[in-house]
């Protein structure tokens, strides 16, 4: 541990700091109890090095002072390089409330760094006060769409990404919203419109997941006659996989999952396992901790490794 003095002076208020072995308790540890620090591990010889730094620090600076970096070349500073195990560089560590929290060896594309960073930025959010709001705004956007004020819960998700243009839930809130009007079109070039930072959120997941759904849902056929169809010939796959879409855009969400895992369980490699595909599909359109997808991934993993 160093001792007082210089080298514990306060963190400075620049969100991009020059690193040393001297500074590090102050710029890295005692800063991070404030908002999370990304470590970037260099060398001016390093050429990935020089790739992944300017994509970093254009990272951070969207966070508009939610996330610092500090960049360390180990030629000139190898002491916490050596006690963190840096054994090639580039290294990146990032830091929260004195821990370390996350990290990566190597330089990974800029969409990548910019959903790294955007992860540590959400552990920042905006004060407990903004945070609230912006809780407090979400709940009652869902709260509307789920009572059926649908171009109100539109409304609110838009304000709240006018404040949070990266607030991975309300993209997928103002997508439903659009599902849940028939507007599938919009629905995609809100989708595709969506901040590469958060394309991998659960949430942009679970929307693209209903837009898949929803076109399907466009072809879907009578649940009468294609019931009747595989109820005369069980064996008839096509029948049976078009009937648990017809299910699923009639609203009888169970019955279609029982479709598919008979289906799975008649045939798991028909046309190239369907019936899983579309299970997951489903499974990612709800949430996680829906009654049928709790049991419907029971069901079909109890088959998957019968």
């Amino acid at each position: 541990m160093l001792g007082m003095g210089d080298s514990q002076k306060p963190a400075t208020d620049s969100v991009v700091v020059e690193g040393t072995d001297e500074n590090f308790i102050a710029e890295v540890i005692e800063a991070s109890q404030q908002q999370p620090v990304i470590v970037d591990f260099w060398a001016t010889w390093c050429g990935p090095c020089r790739q992944l730094g300017p994509a970093i620090e254009a990272a951070v600076a969207k966070t508009k002072g939610k996330v610092k970096l500090v960049k360390i070349d180990v030629d000139k500073h190898p002491g916490y390089a050596g006690q963190l195990r840096v054994q090639s560089i580039p290294t990146v560590y990032a830091f929260f409330q004195g821990q370390p929290v996350d990290g990566f060896q190597g330089a990974l594309p800029p969409s990548q760094v910019d959903e790294f960073v955007s992860k540590l930025a959400a552990m920042a959010g905006d004060g407990a006060e903004d945070d609230g709001g912006l809780e407090e705004a979400l709940a009652a956007a869902e709260q509307m769409l789920e009572q059926g004020a649908v171009t109100d819960a539109a409304e609110t998700f838009s304000a709240i990404l006018g404040e949070a243009p990266e607030n991975a839930a309300a993209y997928g809130g103002l997508i439903r919203c659009h599902v849940a009007l028939g507007q599938i079109d919009q629905a995609e070039a809100v989708l595709n419109g969506a901040p590469a930072a958060i394309h991998a959120a659960p949430e942009i997941e679970a929307a693209r997941a209903q837009i898949a759904l929803a076109r399907q849902a466009e072809n879907a056929g009578p649940v009468a006659d294609l019931r009747a169809k595989v109820e005369a010939d069980p064996t008839d796959h096509q029948a049976r996989l078009d009937l648990a879409t017809a299910l699923h855009a009639s609203g009888q969400t169970q019955e279609a999952v029982d479709q598919l895992l008979e289906l799975f369980r008649r045939d798991r490699e028909w046309n190239d396992g369907a019936a899983k595909t579309q299970l997951l599909t489903i499974f990612e359109a709800l949430s996680p901790k829906d009654p049928v997808v709790l049991t419907g991934r029971r069901r079909l993993s109890s088959m998957i490794f019968a």
